[in-house]
């Protein structure tokens, strides 16, 4: 049933260049490091609750390792649970958990992305020099690199996001608000919601003939300030741009996306504070034509945009949308 699950709770993002990414997340992107275990290191922006929302792991590739998702309560996990394992999706079954959180059921989408659901979490605890003066904020805003809130979303590619949207509905009763519908009858993507914010994952066709693959994950900004002061960051520390600052049509976000050392792409968004709070709300339907319009305003969309993911798919010409 839906209600079952509260938030996006953390990415697990997979780097070849596991100490350049870390330098990255932490020094430039401006995370805060949680705690380091078995190859991964644990990341949150200043205002997450949760001790990690990113997991930040050292592989022989790039991509996602697992999205996760925090259940609103011990029922409603054992409820989620069944409904997947009766769906006829991929079951993996339960894993004890991780340095941020207790038990966790994972399972797959049919194009290869792991999902796990958790209850038992880790809170951060502040303390000494991290220790806010508000005890209503998670921690103490420190101006280190770009400084983000917190995570927002993330973006991940499938074949068929029609199949991708049944997955989404079934096994964690999303919501749809916005999607594009193709002339040729397919979704050319599609984006969800577990609760009132306007979404928290996307799914966008995949172009580069991967599996399985990750276009992006999102922290979010205070105000537009924010990323056009981080586009100065980027610039001075070597971060290759790829688009933006600009703003999306598609959920109205401010965004500005990098590549960071490992080629995973990141996106800086003031997401603001849009809410779905109508009950009945009706997705919103992008025609292709009107999608091709490209973002509501700023520069074009550039090819790498549409054709980039990680892990990077072979080319004749080398690996896709490389800068």
């Amino acid at each position: 049933m839906t209600g079952d699950i509260a938030h996006l709770g953390h990415v697990e993002m997979l780097t070849d260049r596991f100490e350049e990414s870390l330098d990255f997340f932490t020094r430039v992107y401006g995370l805060k490091l949680s705690g380091r275990a078995d190859g991964s290191a644990y990341l949150r922006a200043w205002d997450d609750y949760e001790f990690h929302t990113l997991k930040l792991t050292e592989a022989q590739t790039t991509g996602v390792g697992h999205v996760a998702y925090r259940a609103t309560s011990a029922e409603a996990l054992d409820r989620r649970v069944a409904a997947i394992e009766a769906s006829g999706f991929a079951a993996h079954g339960w894993h004890d958990g991780d340095l941020g959180h207790g038990p966790a059921y994972r399972f797959e989408d049919p194009f290869g992305h792991v999902f796990e659901i958790y209850w038992d979490t880790r809170r951060y605890a502040a303390t000494g020099n991290d220790r806010p003066a508000l005890k209503n904020t998670a921690s103490r805003y420190q101006q280190n690199g770009c400084a983000p809130r917190r995570l927002d979303h993330l973006n991940l590619l499938a074949e068929d996001v029609t199949e991708f949207r049944r997955f989404m509905q079934t096994c964690l009763g999303s919501r749809v608000t916005e999607m594009i519908q193709l002339d040729n009858g397919r979704l050319g993507g599609c984006w969800f919601t577990v609760n009132n914010k306007t979404y928290d994952l996307a799914c966008t066709e995949e172009h580069g003939g991967g599996m399985g693959r990750l276009h992006h994950v999102t922290y979010a900004t205070d105000q537009r300030e924010d990323i056009l002061r981080a586009a100065d960051i980027f610039l001075e520390n070597g971060v290759h741009i790829e688009t933006g600052p600009h703003k999306h049509a598609i959920q109205g976000t401010f965004f500005l996306y990098v590549w960071e050392p490992a080629g995973n792409r990141v996106e800086l968004a003031n997401a603001g504070a849009r809410l779905i709070l109508a009950p009945d709300w009706q997705p919103v339907v992008w025609t292709e034509t009107e999608r091709k319009k490209g973002q509501a305003w700023g520069l074009k969309t550039i090819e790498s945009f549409h054709t980039h993911g990680t892990p990077p798919v072979k080319t004749s010409s080398g690996t896709d949308g490389a800068a």
